[in-house]
């Protein structure tokens, strides 16, 4: 938000309605596209990859025109503080339902750990339906399926990761309070360090993958605890690389003049939606790679 926005707002109507839009039509099916590719794709349909792909990048393309128009909205002073309050309300709930996503798979990993496992290596069960099976995790599967691996262990990458993470989290940290202080420069500055920050953690989580599928055979296929991990750490990686995105635009809005001490919402949603991804790394990092 610049200058001339800031004196305008006052002038800005009680509750701006945009006019009509295709962006969410075209998210939804950028969504659907990339849903039934990934559906696909896991059951080894050869379309599955490309429709997952190609969802994915149509949903940057309707974000990229989506957010554009907000931010041209919210230049032309066409934001009252209703619509501020509106916007910290929708990324609240937005928070809200990612801890909800990410909370039934932590939900699943501790299911299928401490009540599935120890259920089907119990005397009566061993008995009758699998001979043999401990109840170790992981492990690899009571009817003796899967292949053999090797889990990932907290040292030294993962390690690495929440380093990484937690410094991010600081330097965010440190750029905002800058903002605020209208020392603009040592906002670029910190923010540039947490972006990097943020795609250096993608570059270790896509080395640790390929050392897991390569060296430990620790594949998507490796039952319950290959499954779990990959979804776990692959999805929350993917909102690493959204997030990071996220702040990219928002160091391009800061070089460009945006935002002023006062009204910085824009940053503050990302500063959260960063802070959220940080948090439920410190999850991962210990009950998939400690506990």
């Amino acid at each position: 938000m610049t200058a001339a926005h800031t004196a305008s707002i006052s002038k800005a109507p009680y509750y701006y309605v945009p006019p009509h839009s295709a962006h969410p039509i075209r998210g939804s099916l950028s969504m659907l596209a990339t849903l039934v590719g990934a559906a696909l794709w896991v059951n080894d349909y050869a379309i599955g990859p490309w429709l997952c792909c190609a969802g994915i990048l149509c949903m940057f393309v309707v974000l990229f025109g989506w957010f554009g128009d907000a931010i041209r909205e919210s230049e032309g002073g066409m934001n009252s503080k209703n619509i501020d309050h509106s916007y910290r309300w929708g990324m609240t709930w937005f928070i809200f339902s990612e801890v909800m996503f990410f909370g039934a798979f932590f939900g699943s990993l501790w299911y299928t750990r401490d009540v599935s496992t120890p259920w089907l290596s119990n005397l009566d069960t061993q008995t009758l339906l699998w001979p043999g099976f401990v109840g170790t995790w992981p492990n690899f599967g009571p009817a003796g399926t899967i292949a053999p691996f090797k889990s990932v262990g907290p040292f030294w990458l993962p390690t690495i990761n929440t380093a990484l993470l937690l410094s991010s989290a600081l330097t965010l940290t440190i750029a905002h309070h800058a903002l605020r202080a209208a020392r603009r420069p040592k906002a670029i500055f910190w923010l540039a360090v947490t972006i990097i920050l943020g795609f250096t953690f993608v570059g270790c989580q896509a080395y640790e993958y390929h050392h897991a599928y390569t060296e430990l055979n620790l594949r998507f296929t490796s039952g319950a605890f290959g499954a779990l991990f990959y979804m776990l750490t692959g999805f929350h990686g993917f909102h690493v690389i959204l997030g990071a995105t996220m702040l990219t635009v928002i160091w391009l809005r800061l070089v460009r003049g945006h935002f002023t001490p006062e009204h910085h919402f824009g940053f503050e949603g990302a500063a959260w939606y960063w802070h959220f991804v940080d948090v439920v790394w410190l999850g991962l990092y210990i009950f998939v790679y400690w506990v």
